[in-house]
């Protein structure tokens, strides 16, 4: 097969293993797992590293309380269940509202979200099976626990947002897809009311707006205000409005644009003390938290000014009657760091810092949905089980509040951040977790990364990280453009025309493995997933001599074709869309699948896909793996790793495992880690 595109002439010689349907596909797949298998009889540590990884995970998990009215929901993890359960705690006493396993012994229903109505008394949740992320939407009467409503299909990432009362709630859904031809049916969202145990619902929001936008609902707790968010497909900004519901009703909200065909991000968040908070990268690009003039929405006085070297995460109000005055808990992420600090509420003053268990990552703050003098967030780093911490703003101190209900020994390691030098100068950061404080002699090392959409790279827990340091090997975490470590002009120089940068800051990161004593190349495995499997086929197609092993999960690999499938549409906003010239030429020049040339000795290569993933079609490693079994001119293996009932996200543990552990097993192989 071949293409022409924009008078570029482009060879597609595997367009047949897109058909996953195909009996030439099918017979294909299965040659690939007998090579699969063949691979996994000359590993040592496969069974190893499983059992280490169990045991590791063996505390469970445990998150923050979100009160409602007179209850409490929290989400746990016992030692050994495979998902965690949604539970409400009511006068003391604790129950199972949601329990996966419960609702599919097989294990392959998952509990993609949920949201509790203002006053407790109504949950709306959202489950999908076998990995395919299409949830659907039910209605439960938390006090009985039966089902009220639902379900409701086509929800895939909605928001839910209660109105007071809990008789109805707006949410994001795809129009039928009957009314749309059939490459467009995953997109087209609208806004819709829905009265709870009504057939009926009401359209409020979306209709003629671009067929990619995602949506954003939220009602202020009072029940007020109306904010709807649309940013079309994954783009870094979005347009947002407003509108009073006391002076129009809930099924006809009459919106204000606050923020229109502005390159920016920007939410509202309606405090008790009736401001209304803007945070926004308007203007700075670290984010900064702004007051709203009631009278002119669109007219702001910053109250948290832009910090030129930390990156605003989120904020919490402590108020009420025991605090002398309000005071805000602000997070912020200085190089991949979190810090907290104590500012007034009023004005934004500083106060003082709040000090962490450590050089980690907090999720929160999180504030009592009525106020109140006391805020509760997560903490975890790379030796850290995530605990949940209380910081009572009476006594200004931070307290354990509770921990995950296991034991875990976790090994001695050395967690790090260190600065290396990418090609165009450009400083970057780099986690590196080893057995040691310095690089004594080289060792078998993995280098993530991801570099894209501004995620960042935090410290975390990993079992898969303990595991292989624990067995001698270092794990290094580049902090590459695309990411928002250092706020949104890091992402956007590494994202479309500037995509390159990610790339070239991955190689660097390599070379500095190297230069420094941690590891050599035949020691060095490169490892990423999803827009991380973009990146590690990118290294391995660009710059293959500097590491000897590859593994690519569910990834983006034909950067032509990318938009013909499932989600793709809504990423050209990061990448680029080939139907334009100049952008084609942008994917062309660093299209993994198009850049394997035929003589190269590839490192080996893992490229792990999953059946039901819905995001990143696994026809991409299906050509990668074919292009490069052919091309190779070495005797180090290209494989491909099949999973079925699994998809882009969530899955039990028992499958989390697995599938680490034969990653882990194939690097150690590859890197000499026996």
């Amino acid at each position: 097969m071949v293409d022409t595109f924009h008078g570029t002439v482009v060879p597609d010689p595997y367009r047949w293993l897109e058909d996953a349907t195909s009996a030439e596909t099918a017979a294909w797949v299965a040659g690939q797992g007998a090579l699969m298998d063949a691979e996994r009889d000359t590993w040592t540590r496969r069974d190893a590293f499983a059992e280490r990884m169990q045991e590791l995970l063996g505390a469970g998990t445990l998150s923050p309380p979100y009160a409602r009215g007179a209850r409490t929901f929290l989400v746990r993890r016992l030692p050994g269940e495979q998902f965690a359960s949604l539970l409400v705690v009511e006068d003391g006493v604790e129950r199972v509202l949601i329990d996966p396993m419960a609702l599919d012994p097989s294990g392959l229903t998952t509990l993609d979200s949920w949201q509790p109505s203002k006053e407790g008394d109504r949950l709306a949740y959202q489950i999908s099976v076998g990995g395919t992320e299409e949830s659907v939407l039910s209605v439960m009467d938390v006090a009985t626990g039966a089902v009220i409503d639902g379900p409701l299909d086509r929800c895939r990432f909605s928001p839910i947002a209660w109105l007071v009362g809990g008789e109805a709630f707006y949410y994001v859904r795809r129009i039928a897809p009957e009314l749309l031809p059939e490459s467009e049916q995953n997109f087209h969202r609208r806004v819709y009311l829905h009265t709870v145990g009504s057939p009926d619902e009401v359209l409020v929001f979306g209709a003629g707006m671009n067929k990619t936008n995602y949506y954003g609902v939220h009602v202020s707790r009072d029940g007020r205000w109306l904010e709807v968010s649309a940013a079309e497909g994954t783009e870094p900004r979005n347009d947002v409005w407003v509108a009073d519901l006391r002076t129009c009703t809930p099924q006809q909200p009459s919106f204000t644009l606050v923020q229109g065909d502005v390159d920016a991000q920007t939410s509202l968040a309606f405090a008790r003390d009736g401001r209304i908070l803007v945070s926004t990268d308007l203007d700075a690009p670290r984010g900064r938290l702004a007051v709203a003039d009631p009278a002119d929405l669109t007219r702001w006085s910053d109250l948290l000014p832009e910090d030129p070297d930390a990156v605003l995460d989120s904020y919490a109000i402590l108020d009420g009657p025991e605090l002398a005055e309000p005071l805000m808990v602000v997070a912020r992420t200085r190089h991949g760091v979190s810090e907290l600090a104590l500012h007034r509420a009023d004005d934004g003053t500083f106060i003082e810092g709040i000090p962490l268990p450590g050089a980690g990552t907090i999720g929160g703050p999180i504030e009592h949905i009525d106020g109140g003098p006391v805020i509760w967030f997560v903490y975890t780093d790379h030796a850290t089980v995530p605990h949940v911490y209380q910081y009572d703003g009476r006594t200004r101190e931070v307290t354990l509040f509770s921990t995950p209900p296991g034991v875990v020994e976790v090994p001695e390691v050395h967690s790090s951040l260190i600065t290396y030098t990418s090609d165009d100068g450009t400083e970057v950061r780099m986690f590196i977790v080893a057995p040691t404080a310095e690089a004594d002699r080289p060792r078998p090392t993995v280098l993530y990364g991801y570099g894209g959409f501004g995620i960042p790279m935090t410290p975390g827990y990993s079992a898969a990280t303990l595991a292989w340091v624990e067995a001698g090997g270092v794990w290094a975490v580049a902090c590459l453009r695309g990411g928002s470590e250092e706020g949104e002009d890091w992402h956007r120089a590494g994202m479309l025309d500037r995509k390159q940068n990610v790339f070239d800051d991955f190689h660097a990161a390599a070379r500095h493995l190297v230069s420094a004593g941690w590891t050599t190349p035949e020691q060095l495995a490169v490892y990423g997933g999803s827009n991380g499997g973009l990146l590690v086929g990118a290294a391995e197609t660009q710059q293959p001599h500097l590491f000897n092993a590859v593994v690519c999960v569910a990834p983006l690999l034909d950067m032509i074709r990318y938009v013909t499938s499932e989600l793709g549409p809504t990423w050209t906003v990061e990448y680029g869309d080939p139907a334009d010239p100049e952008q084609f030429g942008w994917l062309h020049g660093y299209s993994p699948y198009h850049r394997v040339q035929e003589g190269t000795d590839y490192p080996a290569t893992m490229i792990a896909v999953f059946d039901n993933d819905t995001r990143t079609d696994p026809m991409h490693g299906r050509k990668m793996a074919a292009a490069l079994q052919h091309a190779t001119a070495g005797e180090r293996p290209i494989l491909l790793r099949t999973e079925g009932d699994v998809g882009h996200g969530a899955r039990s543990v028992s499958k989390s495992v697995d599938e680490s552990a034969e990653t882990l097993a194939f690097m150690s192989k590859w890197t000499g880690l026996q």
